[in-house]
């Protein structure tokens, strides 16, 4: 990060309750994507929101409730195809309405329903929401809207997803000092300024959308980057195992559990990103790059929160 001092959740009082860690809905899955909405539910447990809940097409709902029995589980409408389907818009809304931070896209597929239902989620929604995967496709079908957002947001797009966001490739070449810190040494307070790298054109390109629309953009890849469009960060851990599907549903899962913990939505990017890469480089450890797959992730979350001295 451009800092060692990584944002710190605050410590739990003895008479805690659920309710003061937030609940988070997030809504996604369909026919044969089941796994990536369940993959987000877990991640957000693990990243310690008090309650989770998965809105879900009805016919996967019990594939889904399957995966984990501590997050709860509600049926959207589906097409025939097992996607959301038109007419979700006001259950998602009221669902809404209940929770701290709500997540779109993990496994939730591509229709123009799904297009036209992630559109109104981002321009009416009041809550801080995360958009993720396919909701960035769809997304990207309207340009126009990611100007006018209903509330907080953040995107978090590979390099593919944020060039169809902004309508054009640019070069990503590696950019940096050569002198970035290690994993370990990003997050240990009291450490001295760390060299921020001359970012690439892709890079700075995110830093002009979030400037421009008002939002959080975590650019995702080798040397993620995190920017709010003043400030930006680019994380140091995480390793090529983690190149795997779901990877980023998790990332989606615990950033919104960040959030719902009273983190501000661009230090819940920041913690988020350098936990999961913090959680791959410990999985890695023990089980090699070659057979890290994205539910290690969410398993070696627990020893990367206690490793950064998050709890």
């Amino acid at each position: 990060m451009d800092s060692p001092d990584l944002p710190r959740l605050q410590p739990r009082r003895d008479d805690a309750h659920k309710g003061d860690f937030g609940l988070a809905l997030i809504v996604g899955g369909s026919r044969g994507m089941a796994g990536a909405a369940g993959l987000a539910g877990m991640a957000a447990l693990r990243g310690g929101a008090g309650l989770v809940r998965l809105a879900v097409p009805e016919p996967c709902l019990d594939v889904v409730a399957g995966f984990e029995p501590s997050y709860m589980t509600v049926p959207l409408v589906a097409d025939s195809a097992g996607r959301i389907g038109a007419g979700a818009f006001e259950r998602v809304a009221e669902l809404a309405e209940k929770a701290t931070v709500v997540a779109c896209g993990p496994g939730i597929g591509r229709s123009f329903d799904l297009d036209q239902l992630v559109s109104r989620l981002y321009q009416e929604i009041a809550k801080p929401m995360l958009f993720d995967a396919d909701a960035l496709s769809a997304l990207a079908t309207e340009p126009d809207v990611l100007a006018h957002p209903g509330g907080p947001r953040i995107l978090t797009p590979h390099p593919g997803e944020f060039a169809r966001l902004i309508g054009r490739k640019l070069d990503g070449d590696k950019t940096g000092t050569g002198s970035e810190p290690s994993a370990r040494q990003i997050g240990d307070a009291g450490g001295g300024e760390v060299p921020v790298p001359v970012l690439s054109p892709r890079q700075q390109a995110a830093v002009e959308l979030a400037a421009r629309c008002g939002m959080v953009v975590v650019l995702k890849g080798h040397r993620t980057l995190v920017t709010d469009g003043q400030r930006r960060a680019i994380n140091t851990t995480g390793n090529p195992g983690m190149a795997t599907g779901g990877s980023g549903d998790v990332l989606t899962g615990l950033i919104t559990a960040l959030c719902c913990q009273h983190l501000e939505p661009f230090d819940a990017a920041r913690l988020g990103v350098y936990l999961h890469g913090l959680a791959g480089d410990l999985a890695a450890e023990e089980l090699g790059q070659v057979s890290l797959m994205a539910s290690d992730l969410v398993r070696f979350l627990p020893k990367a929160f206690r490793q950064a001295g998050q709890g």
